[in-house]
């Protein structure tokens, strides 16, 4: 187990911004050497402010940009190893045009755009989402920009995972914390003599983590005007065998994720994740990035995990499709068709999820991915078979869709 981040949240409009800039990276630094000496390692520092809209609507685009600029080397010179802007907003059209504007300033620079909230889908943002996605695939060769943006539907403030990390407007600087844990979830069920055994003592591991990492925050923030806003304990991997939440799927009971049968053992270890007591933010569901994941991009890689085998997965409890290599002509109208379906199965299950989709620039489906990166593990490009939904995505106003109600 690792700390994927430890995520800041700051208001640039405030008059104080600067000052708490600084406190707020004093403080991240302190607490990441806490952590480090006392429970395990911290891989990053991470900033994120309220969505972007909100401090750039009144500038020019040449404003804009310097703006983002200058927050983006404020954030470098104070330490954190990412930097993300917040979503473009459904009432404010130009924050989706300007998204690639803003990630082609610099390689750490994530953004997301909220395509469905409080009941409601947005069409103009699922396209306008699309059209982003469209856009970045053009910023390298290789594809890799979509992975600083994200569609969101119905992801709350203080998420501390990029790029759906962003801040309450007028609220006080925050921190949150992602849990890299998926080994410890493959440990559980790997070494238990049932199921009752893995789920307690997976609980108690990370019950006794979040006892820890709070002591250890209350400890350093008694005299800071920064509040902690939880833990995100969705078991993101790490690229090999021995951190893969696949894999760990896959202890459960199973021959390989993807089959049927999957969803039970997805539902077991989502299930085991909503019983835990700790202080939440985020997600706190299953994670299941294809390219983040070796056992994941090994199956999809075999053929054995499809995009319907994910979003299946998401209607349980995830964090929706995740790093999902796809051909590099995949159209607007086929990104479009995603992303409604990832909004609806938010809107009618209450739920956070989010689209991190990725083609790949010469790539067709079946042909294997080459990313030189440390955290991909390789797989091949993902089919996409969908149909076009223009007479839901043109509609002019946004789509009323409310959870479901159980009978009495």
């Amino acid at each position: 187990m690792r700390i994927r981040s430890i995520t800041s949240f700051i208001d640039p409009r405030s008059e104080q911004a600067d000052r708490q800039l600084a406190t707020l990276a004093a403080f991240s630094q302190r607490f990441q050497s806490s952590i480090e000496q006392q429970l395990m390692p911290v891989l990053s520092r991470r900033l994120a402010t309220i969505p972007f809209p909100l401090y750039l609507s009144d500038l020019t685009e040449t404003e804009r940009i310097g703006r983002v600029t200058r927050l983006a080397n404020q954030a470098r010179g104070l330490g954190w190893n990412y930097f993300s802007i917040g979503p473009a907003l459904p009432d404010h059209p130009w924050s989706f045009t300007a998204i690639p504007g803003f990630l082609s300033i610099a390689e750490d620079i994530f953004s997301s755009a909220i395509v469905a909230g409080e009941s409601r889908i947005f069409p103009a943002a699922v396209r306008a989402s699309a059209q982003v996605i469209r856009d970045l695939t053009t910023l390298r060769a290789d594809g890799f920009a979509n992975l600083r943006f994200a569609a969101l539907a119905n992801v709350p403030t203080g998420t501390p995972f990029l790029p759906a990390a962003y801040h309450t407007g007028n609220r006080n600087p925050a921190v949150s914390l992602a849990v890299e844990c998926a080994d410890v979830v493959q440990d559980a069920f790997s070494n238990a003599v049932d199921l009752d055994s893995a789920r307690q003592r997976l609980l108690a591991r990370f019950e006794a983590t979040a006892r820890k990492l709070t002591e250890i925050f209350t400890s350093l923030s008694s005299n800071e005007e920064i509040e902690f806003l939880g833990f995100d304990f969705s078991p993101a991997p790490f690229p090999q065998d021995w951190c893969s939440l696949g894999g760990a799927v896959e202890k459960v009971g199973l021959e390989h994720i993807g089959g049927i049968g999957s969803l039970a053992a997805v539902a077991i270890i989502a299930d085991t994740l909503d019983r835990g007591n700790w202080q939440r933010a985020g997600f706190n569901g299953m994670m299941l990035p294809v390219l983040e994941d070796s056992i994941l991009a090994k199956r999809a890689r075999e053929g054995i995990l499809t995009l319907q085998d994910l979003l299946l997965y998401s209607t349980l409890c995830g964090t929706g499709l995740d790093t999902i290599p796809l051909p590099g002509d995949t159209a607007v109208d086929q990104l479009e068709a995603v992303i409604m379906d990832i909004a609806a199965l938010s809107m009618r299950l209450d739920k956070p999820l989010t689209a991190r989709l990725m083609p790949i620039p010469g790539l067709a489906a079946g042909d294997p991915t080459s990313f030189e990166f440390e955290y991909f593990a390789n797989s091949r490009v993902m089919s996409l078979d969908t149909q076009k939904v223009s007479l839901l995505a043109n509609a002019d106003q946004s789509i009323q869709l409310n959870p479901r109600k159980r009978k009495p």
